[in-house]
C-alpha cells in the first residue's frame, strides 16, 4: 500500500528521543548521529519513504511533537 501522507521531522523540535522509531511498524525511521563522532546528538530521520505505509504512528508517539504527516503530492483520494 502506497502511503497517502509521509512523515516529515523537524529537526529544531526533534531530541533524538527514538519513541518514533520504536513504534513503526515497517523500521522506515532511523536515528542519524549529527557531525562525524559516532556519539553525540542524534535526530530522526526517514530511510525509507517508499516503505512507509502513512500510519502516522510516529507523528502520534513524538512527545515533542516533532513529527507532522503531510500528503503526498502525488497521492490520490481514497474511494469509497
Amino acid at each position: 500500500m502506497k502511503a497517502v501522507a509521509l512523515p516529515v521531522i523537524d529537526p529544531a523540535r526533534c531530541t533524538g528521543c527514538g519513541w518514533c522509531v520504536a513504534v513503526c511498524p515497517p523500521h522506515v525511521l532511523s536515528l542519524q548521529v549529527l557531525g562525524d563522532s559516532r556519539w553525540g546528538p542524534k535526530r530522526s530521520v526517514l530511510d525509507d519513504a517508499q516503505g512507509c505505509t502513512g500510519c502516522a504512528l510516529c507523528a502520534v508517539r513524538c512527545p515533542f511533537d516533532a513529527i507532522a504527516m503531510r500528503r503526498c503530492p502525488t497521492a490520490k483520494p481514497a474511494q469509497p
